[in-house]
């Protein structure tokens, strides 16, 4: 892991963190409010530190698996990489929850897409601090 790997890191991690205060603390709010009583704990039984335990954890394995397995290949593969990240992440998360939990249908939908569009933002900083490799 070198330098190149903890500034991915880092950059992951922040993004990450300040797209999840967007979708669910800016954008989400009045779809969090229509659901179900009950469905979710109230905001002052949160537990935000594990939130962000949660998310280095996540930055730092795709920052891994990316630094891994890229190809040099520019902001499209950071895209490529990011739509496959949603894939695996956003439809469990929002489908089977909505498949075993009474949360409305727009919710799932909206964490979904979202979803997608926080993945391939991660994908495009990984692919911009990893770049394309330089020609002799």
């Amino acid at each position: 892991m070198d330098k190149k790997f903890w500034i991915a890191f880092v950059a992951v991690f922040v993004a990450g963190q300040i797209l999840d205060f967007l979708i669910h603390g800016v954008l989400l709010t009045s779809t969090y409010a229509a659901q179900p009583m009950g469905v979710f704990r109230p905001m002052d039984q949160m537990n935000n530190m594990l939130l962000m335990v949660v998310g280095l954890i996540v930055s730092f394995f795709l920052t891994m698996i990316y630094s891994k397995n890229h190809e040099g290949k520019g902001m499209m593969e950071g895209v490529r990489f990011g739509l496959f990240v949603g894939f695996i992440t956003a439809t469990p998360m929002a489908y089977a929850t909505y498949a075993t939990s009474p949360i409305t249908y727009s919710l799932a939908m909206q964490w979904f897409l979202y979803g997608m569009i926080k993945t391939i933002i991660l994908g495009i900083a990984l692919s911009m601090v990893y770049g394309k490799p330089q020609t002799a």
